[in-house]
């Protein structure tokens, strides 16, 4: 049964493999709208794995150090894009952030910041869906940390920030570094809520995984080698996250 198993995961990265056209591999990645899916692609994970940094690092250190009332509700919300279907995260963040909305109606008459169908929407789609996988990554490494070497640096006259920084980040900063490539993979990826809340729009919100759809029908093989951008991207998330979420 095990076998079955195996091959079940196995079979369509073979396929995939099966029906490249190697021979135009390089010229398919390096086509205009290519190379425009891919700039944007990684240019909105990486701010949208720095948003993940910046603001899931004290989060997760809340969820991990406090006794708040509602932590366990807290973290569900946090943790809830997990397992929402991307689409209806996308609907959300339309709800909360379009024109019709009272935030987003609000945002482009005082400020004139439209967040749909932009660059920043794709940024917040792919924060939303990424950020949770670094947000528990980063609570799993602070809950196993031994608060005694915080508590002597306490003592010998170090503030809550500079214990932080130079005691606890040191030795969670293989997790962080897991936590961001995971990050960094799953926003890379974001199809759903990035097409619901985003748009498709080429060179301006049309990311490697939309790309990768539009062309399926058109040209299979390009949208093959696309895919084998995205695939490889997962791979290196899976070999950064070796001794954090499994063992080997």
């Amino acid at each position: 049964m095990a076998t079955v198993t195996i091959a079940f995961f196995a079979l369509p990265l073979l396929a995939l493999m099966q029906r490249a056209r190697w021979s135009t591999l390089w010229s398919d990645l390096t086509t205009g709208p290519a190379l425009d899916a891919l700039r944007l692609s990684v240019a909105c994970a990486a701010a949208a794995t720095a948003l993940s940094l910046v603001f899931g690092t004290p989060l997760a250190w809340v969820l991990a150090r406090t006794r708040m009332r509602g932590r366990r509700l807290v973290r569900a919300l946090v943790l809830l894009p997990m397992i929402l279907p991307p689409v209806v995260g996308g609907v959300a963040l339309l709800a909360a952030f379009s024109l019709n909305s009272p935030l987003g109606g609000w945002l482009h008459d005082a400020l004139d910041i439209q967040l749909t169908f932009s660059p920043a929407a794709v940024i917040m789609a792919q924060t939303f869906v990424a950020m949770p996988f670094y947000v528990i990554t980063v609570e799993g490494a602070l809950s196993h940390v031994d608060p005694r070497f915080e508590d002597v640096a306490g003592t010998l006259g170090a503030g809550p920030l500079a214990v932080f920084r130079k005691v606890t980040l040191p030795l969670i900063a293989p997790s962080v570094a897991a936590g961001a490539v995971l990050a960094f993979a799953r926003a890379l990826g974001e199809f759903g809520a990035t097409v619901t809340f985003a748009g498709n729009i080429a060179g301006r919100t049309q990311t490697l995984p939309l790309a990768v759809y539009l062309r399926l029908e058109a040209d299979p093989p390009a949208a093959i080698a696309l895919s084998f951008v995205l695939v490889a991207v997962a791979v290196f998330a899976l070999v950064s996250m070796r001794g954090h979420w499994f063992r080997t």
